[in-house]
């Protein structure tokens, strides 16, 4: 296989080359709190054989990977979850699973490799929380040095991992769209890679590879597959997995995408309805995916709208409440951000069709944000000395 980049407004070709990240031209049309325009994505050039590994459709060697297990997440198949909603063919891709339990050391792991590749050592972004702590966890396997620039509103576990792994953390005072833009003007002040979301366009090709797994775990394309949506970047991901394996003959077609998006924070589903991004002051519980204005946004509803994809929005309430049920009817815990694609699939379940094969796609470890998962549960307030002194029907159990 042969690779390039391709702009995804001006179909304009370039070579993969590390100081490239999107369009020069398209990108000189960039307006103020809009989303990116000219994101540049991987193209395929060649026939693979249908036997063929992940790796094989990615533009970095293998010989570069860092030495992290990236990948290759469980497909569950939930039993007890299937009883209860009366769905058969449901599946959850655990992708809090991965090494630094997020989906993002997907995009994490490729962009390191190219920086391996390239003889780069630096490596920035901005992160809500879950790409910071995957770059930095990631890097540190490749002993690379990784800068990132959290929103105040970061949560506490995802700060404290990514200073485990030894990143270098500054902590902005606002939110992530203003944390985005300090670390693009670092980049280009301190040079080194940058690996914010669409920006760089190795992000979305290394997010591709969950849906390259799900052909290969399931033997086929879902009908159906729930996915959280903050800045638009793993849903284009998503797509861009899928169409690969239509050019290369694999699948029929590209399947139902349903993308979630917290009430609160809805910016993409907005967009979807009225053609038009607005930048309106976001707060969720859902902090994976509380954006005010979606980076990927352009490019994502491009993909949404070429491939008859949906988009719908859930409250807090319902994402709380589909995380907590997730974790008793499956025995997964997932962050808010995952259990919003639940949400999106309780929510929607009525209109589905039962014998579907059903995919929600579930982001991160409930351990991310366990401050939030609080709010779903009811605390245990005595403490015991006996268990003379336990009710009969303490904590909901008839003893």
């Amino acid at each position: 296989m042969e690779f390039s980049y391709r702009c995804s407004v001006c179909n304009a070709s370039y070579d993969i080359t590390p100081d490239l990240t999107v369009c020069p031209d398209c990108s000189n049309q960039q307006q103020k709190e809009q989303p990116l325009t000219g994101v540049l994505e991987v193209e395929l050039h060649g026939v693979s054989d249908i036997q063929f590994a992940v790796s094989d459709l990615l533009p970095v060697e293998p010989v570069y990977f860092p030495p992290i297990p990236v990948g290759n997440t469980p497909l569950w198949e939930p039993a007890n979850l299937r009883r209860t909603v009366g769905f058969n063919r449901l599946f959850i891709k655990d992708d809090g699973s991965n090494p630094t339990a997020s989906f993002k050391d997907r995009a994490s792991f490729l962009v390191s490799a190219a920086a391996i590749k390239f003889n780069i050592q630096d490596i920035t972004l901005a992160s809500t929380g879950n790409a910071g702590s995957s770059m930095a966890g990631v890097g540190a396997a490749a002993g690379q040095r990784i800068t990132l620039f959290l929103p105040k509103t970061a949560p506490q576990a995802k700060l404290v991992q990514s200073l485990q792994y030894g990143a270098r953390v500054f902590r902005v005072n606002g939110n992530y769209d203003m944390a985005y833009a300090m670390s693009i003007k670092f980049s280009k002040r301190n040079g080194g890679m940058n690996r914010n979301s669409a920006y760089n366009p190795l992000t979305i090709e290394g997010k591709k590879t969950v849906s390259l797994e799900l052909f290969k775990q399931l033997g086929r394309a879902p009908d159906v597959l729930f996915v959280s949506v903050g800045d638009g970047c793993i849903l284009s991901g998503v797509y861009k997995g899928f169409r690969d394996l239509k050019y290369l003959g694999l699948i029929p077609s590209i399947p139902r995408i349903i993308g979630v998006q917290a009430e609160t924070s809805d910016a993409l589903f907005r967009a979807f309805n009225t053609g038009k991004f607005e930048n309106k002051p976001t707060s969720t519980i859902a902090d994976s995916i509380c954006v005010d204005v979606p980076c990927n946004g352009i490019h994502a509803l491009t993909q949404l709208k070429r491939f008859n994809g949906e988009m719908m929005t859930v409250s807090d309430d319902e994402i709380i409440l589909a995380q907590a049920f997730l974790s008793k009817s499956a025995g997964l815990f997932t962050e808010p951000a995952g259990a919003a694609a639940f949400a999106g699939f309780q929510k929607a379940a009525p209109e589905l069709d039962p014998k579907a094969v059903i995919v929600i796609l579930t982001t991160g470890n409930g351990l991310k944000d366990s401050a939030s998962a609080t709010l779903g549960i009811h605390m245990p307030e005595t403490l015991i000395d006996s268990i003379d002194d336990i009710s009969f029907t303490r904590q909901g159990h008839n003893l």
